[in-house]
């Protein structure tokens, strides 16, 4: 954070670097740490020296707070956070300083009176660490359990139904900040902007928000014996679009440092991973059809659908192996079931093994349909106005008038 723009750099300098991020479940590509400001120096004599103390103090508990080693707590510490996996205090107490931070902010960024730069810029970055705090949360909330002996890794309905939830609501901050923070700015000034704050980004990870939380609903959907076949492929096409979207999003920015590189490869990887889902339930439905033309089809989309899937495994692969390195939890949900049936229901639909490339595969694939999207980002407001600043405005028209 910060009125004075940073570098175009997508980490920058304030990030904290790291060379192991643990298991991954909701790429999150770090916290943006803000720089230490003397609102002091920058807002003159305009406003009384309690108010500007009051600002400098919620901004530098936000600088204290983001630069505190183990605020995003690790996989050992995860016994450590809430039931809900809220990720713990210290994520619980960054988030309320936010909220405490904003309203001040909020009337400093529409404010004629000051003599700062731009700043939306501290509103946009204050959105974008909500957002991803919330990220956070969602991946805390779908680590599975270390499984016992004789059990398999899982997470709980509660947390599933809980991070869809908190999906929603990154969305709702990084939807409402490309829709309404960003053409607050001149075209100058946002073209300067560092890259992960670039719309396309912040696009990008909405899109993922939404992509996920449509996953979460797949593998409920999937454990549900009054889900249908029809609603599980509209959920798993609902995905690819997503995916694909977030892929449009964040193709054309040149993210070329670690997080940046990161960010792409695990969008590449789920976009893949997407497709699996989507071509084995349109291979189910086409296999239900007459005829034979439709038995063809549905072969070629459980071809495709499994060859997807050995795709998505070097991608997965391709994405934990760059740096910072990361790893995945014991497979659970969508993904592990499609492991499970995939293998079998293709070989059964498929008598000959197509002997071609990926490429050959994948374009013989019959075309997924396409659905409206069914999830949309939380409708996110600004708070209002803290009341500290009537009193300032107040002091400051007397003070004109003398």
């Amino acid at each position: 954070m910060g009125c004075v723009l940073s570098s175009p750099d997508y980490a920058g300098e304030n990030r904290r670097k790291t060379r192991n991020v643990g298991e991954i479940v909701v790429f999150v590509p770090g916290l943006r740490i803000p720089k230490a400001m003397d609102f002091s120096g920058q807002l003159g004599d305009g406003f009384s020296r309690s108010f500007v103390d009051r600002l400098s103090a919620l901004r530098t508990r936000i600088v204290v707070m983001t630069s505190q080693e183990g605020l995003v707590p690790s996989p050992k510490s995860r016994k450590s956070t809430t039931r809900h996996g809220g990720g713990g205090s210290a994520m619980a107490d960054l988030q309320q300083a936010l909220e405490d931070y904003l309203p001040v902010l909020l009337g400093l960024a529409q404010s004629k009176e000051t003599g700062m730069g731009n700043c939306w810029y501290e509103v946009l970055s204050v959105l974008h660490l909500m957002a991803m705090l919330s990220l956070w949360q969602a991946n805390l909330l779908l680590l599975p359990k270390t499984p016992s002996e004789n059990y398999h890794s899982k997470v709980s309905e509660e947390s599933r139904r809980a991070s869809v939830d908190v999906f929603l609501k990154a969305a709702g901050y990084l939807d409402f900040a490309v829709q309404n923070v960003l053409p607050q700015f001149p075209t100058q000034l946002r073209k300067d902007l560092p890259l992960d704050l670039a719309e396309g980004v912040l696009g990008a990870l909405c899109q993922q928000a939404l992509s996920q939380g449509v996953d979460i609903q797949l593998g409920m959907a999937i454990d549900s014996v009054k889900a249908t076949t029809a609603v599980k492929r509209r959920l798993a096409c609902e995905m690819v679009t997503y995916w694909h979207q977030a892929q449009q999003n964040i193709t054309g920015i040149p993210l070329a440092n670690e997080w940046g590189g990161k960010h792409k490869l695990f969008v590449t990887w789920k976009y893949i991973e997407s497709k699996v889902a989507a071509y084995y339930y349109h291979g189910l439905i086409l296999e239900e059809g007459n005829g034979e033309r439709s038995h063809a089809m549905a072969a070629a989309a459980l071809q495709a659908a499994d060859e997807f899937l050995r795709e998505s495994k070097k991608a997965c692969e391709a994405f934990n192996e760059a740096s910072p390195f990361s790893r995945s939890p014991p497979v659970w949900g969508t993904i592990k079931y499609l492991m499970e049936k995939l293998p079998k229901d293709a070989s059964s639909n498929v008598t000959e093994k197509d002997p071609h490339s990926h490429e050959r595969i994948t374009h013989l694939a019959p075309a997924l349909p396409e659905f409206a999207l069914s999830l949309k980002p939380d409708e996110y407001r600004f708070p209002p106005v803290d009341p500290s600043w009537n009193n300032e405005l107040q002091g400051s028209s007397l003070a004109s008038t003398r």
